[in-house]
């Protein structure tokens, strides 16, 4: 069997989480493959709204398989949070989770570092979230990471104290004030004391060797959907560096973040929003800064599922969407939020770039360059609610028509259309 993947092919929040719940009764195992808390998966159903940082999205679906991967990172303490709030819900994650003993560890120092860090580049921030990411992955591939599969060795007082003392040096070496960072509300040491907490009831987790689990189910015909976090924008090569991500969140990324070959890899769905969001800082070509793009956060509800930040808002940027589809070999595209641009009577697509008057081709390599000129095609809104179309034949004509043009420039086909937040308002187009 083949594994298929999802993407986001924006600056993530397109809306992973809501279409991997939606595909998961297709598949007997989910496997997240990237990234780490800093992610948030919004995920809604039966009225209720529930959001996952660390957790693959197929967990509310009891006969499905849930895969932390190697490629991922783990804070131990929000992982039990997410674990705690959906036992409020009657989901029991330990009964089909397991994680790979090869995930690093986020520790209470590495978020620490990563506010010092950030403090220190003032005007220049990158926007972190702040969850400890980039540290974490700077001592993974520096080779001083801890992996989850080393909780139980005897060693791991020694080795979390060693790499806790080394970043405690550098944070003071860098002038930051310990005392006034607080963490999920609570200082450093009682952050770091209920983190401990939390890798002690790790220990009660099912932690494998997830890359010889996987290939064996695929072997044994199982379905496995990979499921990435963040966007391929934000992806630590291809992305608008350095206001990246720390990781690959590719298709690529699959193989190096599963233990899987790329002759395994099938079918890769790429979701975007039918207009485009980022959070932090970079470059963001088509970003509104007037009623429009309030208008588009208001009705979007664009707002950070781990910030909380309010999004930055924009057109659909055409040249950036086929690049992420060049960049992943995508398949299949899912449109996700059609329903917010209900509420406009014209809807500007980006189409292209200019520079000095001259027509540039594909998306820019220096995207952030203030001489750089949007092109648009504008096209009619359907200015009607979605929210209660069941099927794909009641799509408006203009929604129809902007479908169209999209699938015409990019040369894929749109088979899911998503228009509203609950699972079941997502219209299947095209069989997939």
């Amino acid at each position: 069997m083949k594994v298929d993947v999802i993407l986001g092919l924006q600056w993530g929040d397109e809306g992973k989480g809501k279409i991997v719940d939606v595909l998961t009764p297709r598949y007997d195992i989910i496997a997240r493959f990237q990234g780490g808390p800093n992610a948030g998966h919004t995920i809604a159903f039966q009225g209720k709204k529930f959001v996952l940082h660390t957790i693959p999205s197929g967990i509310f679906h009891p006969l499905t398989l849930n895969v932390i991967g190697n490629g991922v990172i783990i804070d131990p303490l929000i992982l039990f949070r997410e674990i705690d709030n959906l036992h409020e819900s009657g989901v029991q994650p330990e009964h089909n989770l397991v994680v790979s003993g090869r995930a690093h560890l986020i520790l209470p120092t590495h978020r620490l570092l990563d506010a010092a860090l950030e403090t220190g580049k003032g005007a220049a921030k990158i926007g972190s979230t702040l969850k400890g990411i980039g540290p974490a992955y700077t001592d993974k591939y520096g080779r001083n990471g801890i992996r989850a599969g080393q909780i139980k060795d005897d060693t791991f007082p020694v080795l979390y104290h060693q790499l806790r003392d080394a970043h405690l040096e550098t944070v003071h070496h860098l002038g930051f004030d310990i005392t006034s960072q607080r963490f999920e509300g609570m200082t450093f040491e009682i952050y770091e004391q209920q983190w401990l907490a939390a890798v002690e009831r790790m220990k009660s987790l099912t932690i494998s060797d997830t890359e010889t689990l996987l290939n064996r189910l695929l072997d044994e015909g199982k379905k496995v959907l990979a499921e990435g976090a963040q966007g391929t924008l934000l992806d630590i090569d291809f992305g608008s560096y350095p206001f990246v991500t720390s990781s690959n969140t590719i298709s690529a990324g699959v193989c190096s973040g599963l233990g899987i070959s790329p002759r395994r890899i099938g079918t890769i769905y790429g979701i975007f929003k039918a207009y485009c969001t980022r959070v932090g800082s970079g470059p963001f070509p088509t970003e509104l800064f007037d009623t429009d793009g309030e208008t588009l956060r208001r009705e979007g509800n664009e707002f950070g599922a781990t910030t909380g930040r309010p999004r930055r808002c924009g057109w659909l940027d055409l040249p950036a969407l086929q690049y992420a589809i060049m960049l992943n070999g995508i398949n299949s595209l899912i449109m996700m939020k059609s329903d917010v641009l209900s509420h406009f009577p014209v809807i500007p697509v980006c189409t292209g770039y200019s520079r000095e008057g001259k027509l540039l081709e594909g998306y820019p390599f220096d995207a952030g360059d203030p001489e750089l000129k949007t092109l648009y095609r504008e096209m009619k809104g359907w200015q009607m609610p979605l929210d209660q179309i069941e099927k794909p034949e009641d799509i408006p004509g203009f929604l129809e028509d902007y479908i169209l043009f999209i699938e015409e420039k990019v040369g894929l086909p749109i088979h899911l259309v998503s228009t509203g937040p609950d699972r079941s308002q997502t219209l299947v187009r095209k069989p997939l």
